[in-house]
């Protein structure tokens, strides 16, 4: 699928604040006055500016309200619900933190389980999607959850449970590539399965069913050279998790570490957001030979 840049910042930037906000909810880093104001704020905006920019890929933007109506059977829509809960629930938390040192610990567990409610349903608006064989696997919540987890720690400054979730990160994002390699076979889809031509024999394309390109081959056709995704994978495997993890297990704590763990982090992690999107396959490109 072609990778936007909105969906790339938006997984990216909500994940990491919404990340972050649970661990300010969990009280395990429990800051007050001003240092509370900077982590809460920090995590507040990196969440809003990753919604906000979702809002930018959609067709209407203005109509971006009504997702909050089918939240019975969308994700999309849970996810909108779930945020703006976690945000609500979790202000007095903040305010209480900031304004008179009185953090609201029920509130804070409440905002932090709603906080990471939120990034699995971020997941599963991806991992249902039967047509994405890549996506519907259950490495997909996986990634996006160890990924808020271990970027919200390193957020907080806890070097520990940073470098151990980075680490860890690495296996979820193996599992991905590795089985996602696959999907698309063991979903059985083929040219003939999507023409339902396949009694008479195999299927190939004439030509393309229509001349120029319309929004489906802009936002569902994507081809990425091997090549060149290997080079991303290894990118977002040793830059967004065993490089930093590792620097964080082995080397004295410091702020320098840190914000260098966090550079790398975040650039491994765009690289991984940009092939998630650029490596899915979805099924109608089998309308255009483009598989």
């Amino acid at each position: 699928m072609h990778p936007a840049p909105s969906l790339i910042l938006f997984t990216t930037l909500s994940g990491l604040g919404f990340g972050l906000l649970f661990w300010l909810g969990t009280g395990l880093i429990a800051p007050i006055g001003w240092a509370a104001f900077v982590f809460f704020g920090l995590g507040y905006g990196l969440a809003v500016a990753g919604l906000l920019a979702s809002s930018t890929h959609l067709g209407h933007p203005e109509r971006a309200l009504l997702a909050f109506t089918q939240w019975r059977s969308s994700w999309l829509s849970r996810e909108a619900v779930l945020s703006v809960a976690a945000l609500l629930i979790m202000a007095p938390h903040a305010a209480g933190a900031v304004f008179f040192a009185t953090p609201l610990p029920v509130l804070g567990w409440a905002g932090a389980a709603l906080s990471l409610a939120t990034v699995l349903a971020t997941s599963m608006i991806y991992a249902q999607l039967k047509t994405v064989p890549r996506w519907h696997h259950w490495s997909t919540p996986l990634v996006f959850l160890v990924a808020a987890l271990a970027g919200g720690a390193l957020l907080t400054g806890q070097l520990a449970p940073a470098g151990l979730l980075l680490t860890l990160l690495a296996v979820p994002l193996a599992a991905h590539w590795h089985f996602g390699d696959r999907r698309f076979r063991e979903a059985g889809s083929t040219p003939e399965t999507a023409t339902g031509l396949g009694a008479i024999g195999r299927v190939r394309l004439f030509e393309p069913p229509h001349s120029g390109g319309n929004y489906l081959t802009r936002e569902m056709v994507h081809v990425v050279a091997r090549r060149h995704a290997a080079k991303l994978r290894a990118v977002a495997l040793f830059a967004g998790a065993l490089v930093p993890g590792l620097m964080l297990g082995m080397a004295p704590p410091s702020y320098a570490l840190a914000a260098l763990a966090l550079v790398l982090h975040l650039g491994g992690m765009l690289a991984a957001r940009w092939l998630f999107f650029a490596e899915a396959e979805h099924v109608v490109g089998l309308y255009y030979g483009r598989r």
